[in-house]
């Protein structure tokens, strides 16, 4: 007993390790001067003057010839030779569901059952996690939670990551719905008897899945005098206020995803989408969405090319389809910039790639008014660093701002080092 007890205080501590204190609202005027201003929409103002007024970007523009007057700002910061981007947004993540991957009592991301619509992530999220700070300290600043297991997982909804709770953290909340798709690749499976009961269980998840819609999309246009908690879920599925994100690979699970949102009139979103080249001309005549889970990966495919997952956001960016580049995880998310980095080399200018992470992200959230670039009168998020923040070897966060609030970039990571840099020191 006593053992059990030691173990279980250890997993508290770890659990509840502190994180940075939440920074306070500002309502200084602050100007950023001297830094490369990378727009996030394919522009760069190569020497930038940016304002900062009550949480929104008052101005950003070119400062050649720009004299500030001192006593229009409070703050003057010089950052010449630095960097400015709009905030790294990461999709499709766990961030804040999850704290110690082998410690389920920290996992919020997965409800038991298929069918969970009415499950939300917004209110399980866990601003307190000490694995939010590291991935702030390579400028990601917004999150979008998603639930992952079943079949129809549940919301998702849109955060930023500087909060006391949950309902401070929200920029949008229930932003769409999730689907894992049936897989429906053929599969050599060892007998035909494995064969036809892989087939029988796609076919059992298909016909809930369309019973489940078929439901909600009569529960929308009706007005029923006693709510149904999955099916209130789902209404905005069909007024447009929400997305649909289906999470799928290959070129028949694509198509079936939006033929199965063009019967019941839905947004659709691909996530994954491995095989989404092989399909470009439908993605594009449907104007679909695609959210490619990591570029740090080999192809699905063996007869691919090793380097296709490079190559795919270029292929649909060139197409005119909306793209957008995310990790899978928690911690992993810290790595974004360097995913969206590496497509650079193949097809994508370093602008283009950025937008995959910045601007096309808040679009396909639909929240580009307020967020994913350096324009005026959205959002004051976005960081400062002193290298290329899509390359490991130059990206330096030195400072962020979390709409106006500058934000304490210190972390559980950053305090190990200190420590046992001290400890084992040369003196």
């Amino acid at each position: 007993m006593k053992k059990i007890f030691i173990i279980l205080l250890l997993i508290s501590q770890a659990v509840m390790a502190q994180r940075p204190t939440p920074a306070i609202v500002n309502k200084q005027r602050i100007l950023l001067l001297g830094a490369t201003a990378h727009i996030g929409n394919g522009q760069v103002i190569p020497m930038s003057a940016i304002g900062i007024t009550g949480g929104k970007l008052s101005f950003v523009m070119d400062a050649k010839g720009y004299k500030p007057d001192p006593k229009a700002f409070d703050t003057i910061i010089y950052v010449h030779d630095k960097h400015a981007y709009p905030g790294f947004i990461a999709l499709n993540s766990i961030l804040g569901l999850s704290d110690l991957e082998a410690v389920r009592a920290t996992n919020d991301y997965r409800e038991s059952g298929s069918i969970n619509p009415s499950a939300r992530t917004l209110i399980a999220y866990n601003s307190d996690s000490r694995v939010i700070p590291t991935v702030c300290d390579n400028g990601i600043l917004m999150a979008q939670v998603s639930q992952q297991g079943g079949l129809l997982s549940g919301s998702s909804s849109v955060v930023q990551l500087d909060a006391w709770n949950w309902e401070d953290a929200t920029v949008k909340a229930d932003d769409g719905i999730w689907v894992n798709w049936p897989s429906m690749r053929q599969q050599r499976l060892a007998t035909p008897d494995a064969e036809a009961e892989q087939k029988a269980k796609n076919e059992k998840a298909m016909q809930s899945l369309y019973k489940q819609f078929d439901d909600a999309a009569g529960y929308a246009k009706s007005n029923p005098s006693v709510k149904n908690r999955s099916l209130e879920a789902m209404k905005g599925l069909f007024d447009g206020s929400m997305n649909l994100y289906v999470r799928c690979e290959f070129a028949r699970e694509i198509i079936e995803a939006i033929n199965f949102g063009d019967k019941y009139k839905l947004k659709v979103v691909i996530v994954g989408g491995n095989d989404s080249w092989r399909v470009v001309d439908l993605l594009k005549e449907k104007n679909i969405p695609v959210i490619i889970t990591r570029t740090h990966a080999l192809p699905y495919r063996e007869d691919d090319d090793v380097d296709m997952s490079y190559k795919l956001p270029a292929i649909l960016f060139k197409a005119g389809i909306k793209v957008s580049i995310t990790d899978e995880g928690f911690w992993q998310q810290r790595n974004l910039g360097f995913q969206a980095g590496i497509v650079a080399g193949y097809g994508l200018t370093k602008e283009e790639a950025l937008q995959c992470i910045t601007l096309s992200s808040a679009q396909i959230l639909g929240i580009d008014k307020t967020c994913g670039s350096l324009e005026d009168e959205k959002d004051a998020t976005l960081f400062i660093s002193s290298g290329d923040a899509l390359d490991m070897t130059g990206n330096k966060v030195e400072i962020a701002f979390i709409q106006g609030r500058m934000i304490d970039l210190d972390n559980y990571q950053k305090e190990l080092y200190r420590r046992y840099k001290e400890k084992y020191s040369t003196k």
